[in-house]
């Protein structure tokens, strides 16, 4: 079974800047919409940014400015740099991807298994 895989995660003081990617983890021939979501402890998932095959990207107002969201359709990836951080960021954020055709089964969406990022001074 193909999952989304996460990586980039980590401690990082407020201010300073840090770069998630997600990638497949087996082949995948298309992706549609792909996008970061994040919870917080004690909070609900919320979404962060999403961009569509296309390159159309929104994102959430509390990170609009701060964070930027990128695919490469070629290699079914997605990243998230995230400049400015504040403790506010704390979360762990998650990948997703909407209606992930492989050679064999069609996704209706998939989710990667979450990276730790950490704000703190």
């Amino acid at each position: 079974q193909v999952q989304l895989v996460e990586s980039g995660g980590g401690l990082v003081q407020p201010g300073r800047s840090l770069r998630l990617s997600c990638k497949p983890s087996g082949r995948i021939s298309s992706i549609g919409a792909m996008g970061w979501y994040r919870q917080a402890p004690g909070k609900q998932r919320e979404a962060v940014a999403s961009v569509t095959s296309g390159g159309f990207a929104t994102y959430a107002d509390s990170v609009k400015g701060r964070f930027t969201i990128s695919r490469d359709n070629a290699k079914n990836t997605v990243h998230l740099q995230m400049n400015n951080l504040n403790p506010e960021d704390t979360a762990v954020y998650y990948c997703h991807g909407n209606t992930v055709l492989t050679a064999s089964v069609r996704y209706l969406e998939l989710w990667g298994q979450g990276t730790l990022v950490t704000v703190s001074s």
